[in-house]
């Protein structure tokens, strides 16, 4: 999730359903899992660079950043705060499995457990998981075609995907819904007993660096609608050259050129 300009493995709500059509069964788990890939296949491309702010709301305080975020294939990618100057620098790298986070105030990197991967990123409401590996929810998860929508012309799949018995996941469930030009509009997250914990909503979607994609998105938890945190694109690049050195922990702790 989540999801920035060339130098985090993820878009009002709204009024889906319009028209719902019958979803054939056969075939259904390959064409679902096709329309997951290919979204996020889509939001990431073979490797991007993106400039975006992040924005933490709570009831009585607000704080936002600014970021920069490159990402390559489907295991890389680096993300680094740029203002507030207080937050500089501080960053966030993952390769493959693994994800290391850096802050200038302690000079330290540290590699982040699985065990800490449900926790907040950079305080926020999207956890290190959601910044992570995108690809997951394709290979730990089976998905199937809830439905199928059109709104404003446009083809919605409703896809829930169930975790594997030996995912080492902590959701139930999720249930997305991607429209047919593989923009996500929302992507809701279940717990164990069924229970909506946090959705992202795509708020506002653009053409941006020659695709459609989301340009703002909120992560809402659901037991505190009043706390939330938008991420919203600024500029961004895809298939760009970038050089393997720029996701390396060397490069995490003292940037160079980016």
């Amino acid at each position: 999730m989540v999801m920035v300009r060339h130098s985090m493995k993820t878009r009002p709500i709204l009024p889906f359903l319009l028209l719902v059509l019958p979803i054939c069964a056969a075939g259904q788990e390959r064409d679902a899992t096709q329309i997951v890939r290919d979204a996020i296949d889509h939001w990431r491309g073979l490797s991007s660079y993106t400039e975006m702010t992040m924005v933490i709301h709570r009831p009585d305080w607000e704080r936002s950043m600014t970021m920069r975020a490159w990402t390559k294939g489907q295991d890389q990618s680096l993300v680094r705060v740029v203002e507030p100057r207080k937050d500089r620098g501080n960053g966030t790298l993952t390769d493959e499995d693994s994800m290391w986070t850096f802050s200038p105030k302690v000079n330290r990197v540290i590699k982040v457990p699985s065990s800490m991967m449900g926790q907040s990123w950079m305080g926020s409401d999207f956890s290190n998981k959601d910044i992570a590996r995108a690809d997951d929810i394709i290979d730990q998860y089976d998905h199937s075609i809830l439905e199928q929508a059109e709104l404003d012309g446009i083809t919605v799949y409703d896809i829930q995907s169930i975790p594997h018995e030996d995912a080492a996941v902590v959701w139930g469930r999720e249930v997305m819904k991607i429209r047919e030009d593989h923009v996500v509009l929302e992507h809701a997250f279940f717990d164990q007993d069924g229970e909506l914990v946090k959705k992202l909503v795509s708020l506002e979607i653009e053409e941006m660096g020659g695709r459609t994609i989301a340009k703002r998105q909120r992560m809402v938890k659901a037991e505190e609608p009043n706390e939330w945190t938008e991420i919203s694109v600024n500029a961004v690049e895809y298939e760009i050259d970038l050089k393997d050195s720029l996701f390396t922990l060397s490069n995490l702790r003292n940037p160079r050129n980016n």
